[in-house]
């Protein structure tokens, strides 16, 4: 929906930021200009500059102002009565005065305190707001007097408020236009990466999973989603990967005991039939198709349920589940723990899945009136047979799909040491194959 558009969004926000500040600066401008705040900081500016423009005699007593510097002392002479000045020595005595005359300041009051500051007194009915401002010259201080009348202010006021409020819309529109376009380009040129990385992505299929979207000129703020995005790339390119490669072995694998199969009952038809054989091959396919299921189950973390469980017990239930199968082959199973108390978290089915399978490979390969042992230590299980072992070279390849080690005595499909790595990956297990001559050791290991 566009309203989760980010460009929107950002916009929306300078909008907002946009007409919440003139708001806030009209507001304040108004308030100023309500106040007699305005006033008394003006008064001040303005008499700390006719400080700067005090002409002094020869004695380095205060004259006047140097009206070619300031022009604004026509304001304080004539028969006008709503601005004046006066400059005083140490004791409050003035030495300059404004055509206004000394009757016109009170004798009493703020004014004869001479520090700077502003200052307000009520004269003729009307009030004036004034401020002093001390100046320094040849090693003496004089205080500078300046005041104005509260209505002179305000017609100044209502003379300003139109031009403030008019600069302000006029500086709002300057700022809302300039500050929007740069916005929009800034915009559009950050997002382009963005819309160029969608467009890429939504081009990638199956037939082109080895594609991989490019960090180039993509903001640091999204580079880890794109890093992100490409390593899920990997593992679903993997996953495709190896459902392909299942699906071509398993159609191989039952392809052969379909074949068996259909001659059997070719032969049947003859009166040739070999009702063993058919058996034979009947339950090969079956063990084929269980194992390919496990696989699959094995495959899916959501089959797992975890929790705490006692590994020696497990154990014990996989050897007695075994020992028939152990007595055919002659071969001897042990169980050992150090501690019985020794417990893993795991999915109990697929704890007993993984070893009944590394316990019946260890079978399946131990010569006649050996041993089978698995031993459990702490965060380790290990099982091993006596039998001939695995040459260095094809260790890589025991818990391969489909790959199938000599000297076993059943037609296995290949699959039950698979079954075991995946049921070790799920639970963050390690599953490794070591030769211990004679024979071959299978060590799973977990981190806690």
């Amino acid at each position: 929906m566009i309203i989760n558009s980010l460009k929107l969004k950002v916009l929306l926000a300078y909008i907002a930021g946009m007409v919440l500040s003139i708001t806030l600066l009209v507001i304040a401008a108004a308030v100023v200009l309500q106040s007699d705040l305005l006033a008394r900081m003006n008064l001040s500016d303005a008499a700390e500059g006719l400080a700067d423009n005090i002409v002094f005699d020869n004695r380095g007593i205060p004259i006047g102002f140097d009206s070619s510097i300031d022009d604004r002392a026509w304001l304080f002479e004539g028969p006008q009565r709503e601005t004046a000045y006066r400059i005083l020595d140490n004791n409050s005595n003035a030495v300059v005065i404004s055509s206004a005359g000394e009757a016109f300041w009170p004798t009493s009051g703020n004014l004869l305190r001479l520090t700077r500051g502003n200052f307000s007194f009520e004269y003729d009915d009307r009030t004036f707001y004034g401020a002093t401002q001390p100046v320094e010259h040849g090693g003496r201080t004089w205080y500078l007097q300046f005041i104005a009348s509260a209505r002179f202010v305000d017609i100044l006021h209502h003379v300003a408020f139109p031009l403030v409020v008019a600069g302000v819309a006029v500086f709002g529109f300057v700022m809302f236009v300039a500050f929007g376009l740069c916005a929009f380009i800034t915009l559009r040129y950050t997002l382009k990466p963005l819309r160029d990385l969608s467009d890429y992505a939504a081009a990638i299929s199956p037939r082109s999973m080895d594609a991989r979207l490019s960090t180039e000129a993509v903001p640091v703020e999204i580079a880890p989603l794109v890093d992100s995005f490409n390593h899920a790339l990997e593992r679903l390119e993997r996953g495709y990967h190896l459902q392909q490669e299942f699906m071509g072995h398993a159609a191989h694998e039952l392809k052969t005991p379909l074949a068996l199969i259909r001659g059997q009952i070719e032969l049947i038809e003859d009166g040739k039939n070999n009702h063993a054989a058919l058996l034979s091959d009947v339950e090969y396919m079956t063990r084929q198709v269980q194992q390919l299921l496990l696989l699959a189950e094995a495959s899916e973390a959501h089959n797992y349920h975890f929790t705490v469980v006692g590994m020696q017990d497990i154990a014990h239930a996989v050897a007695t589940y075994l020992q028939r199968m152990a007595e055919s082959a002659d071969v001897h199973l042990t169980v050992l723990a150090v501690d019985d108390k020794v417990t893993w978290k795991a999915d109990r089915g697929a704890c007993f899945t993984l070893l009944k399978n590394l316990l019946e490979n260890a079978i399946q390969h131990a010569p006649a009136h050996t041993s089978v042992s698995m031993e459990i230590q702490g965060n380790t299980i290990t099982v091993r047979d006596r039998g001939p072992g695995v040459e260095a070279a094809q260790l890589p390849l025991l818990f391969a799909r489909f790959w199938r080690g000599a000297h076993r005595r059943d037609h296995g499909a290949g699959l039950g040491l698979a079954i075991c790595q995946e049921i070790a990956m799920a639970h963050g297990w390690t599953l490794s194959a070591h030769n211990a001559q004679p024979g071959l050791t299978l060590k799973l290991s977990t981190q806690t």
